[in-house]
């Protein structure tokens, strides 16, 4: 597992290993999320000591970025994303715009990376879009949408 994952974070947070990143996602939950992440290995790793759902086509992961982005998401998100509170290498399991999401930031600039439910990735983009509109920021949708 060491080579696949540095150790787990046992607070809310997130860490980067060879396999991709691994963000807690509650006591003794992570999830495991990379461009290159390879579940039956992981899996493999894992083989009793942990159960393995593959929820790949079952999340759309955004990332956001830009000088106003905490301005957008605290429109919606039930947590405080000041700097003070809410930095990098930290995450949470919460809603924004009544949408379940798991965030996390990734950088100082800062950029944050969400994970939500397929089903509601629309509803969450138009939300995404209406808060931008306010800060002269247009959502455009991804050329393959």
């Amino acid at each position: 597992l060491a080579e696949l994952f540095a150790v787990p974070p046992r607070r809310p947070g997130w860490v980067r290993g060879g396999a991709g990143l691994l963000i807690w996602s509650g006591p003794d939950r992570w999830l495991a999320a990379g461009p290159a992440l390879d579940v039956p290995r992981l899996a493999a790793a894992l083989a009793g000591l942990a159960a393995i759902a593959d929820q790949s086509d079952g999340r759309a992961l955004l990332r956001l970025s830009g000088p106003r982005v905490r301005d957008v998401l605290a429109k919606g998100a039930m947590i405080d994303l000041h700097p003070r509170a809410f930095g990098t290498s930290d995450a949470a399991v919460t809603a924004i715009a009544q949408i379940g999401v798991e965030i996390w930031q990734v950088d100082d600039r800062p950029a944050f990376e969400l994970a939500i439910a397929r089903s509601m990735a629309g509803s969450f983009w138009s939300w995404l879009a209406a808060s931008a509109a306010e800060f002269g920021f247009e959502v455009l949708a991804p050329a393959h949408a």
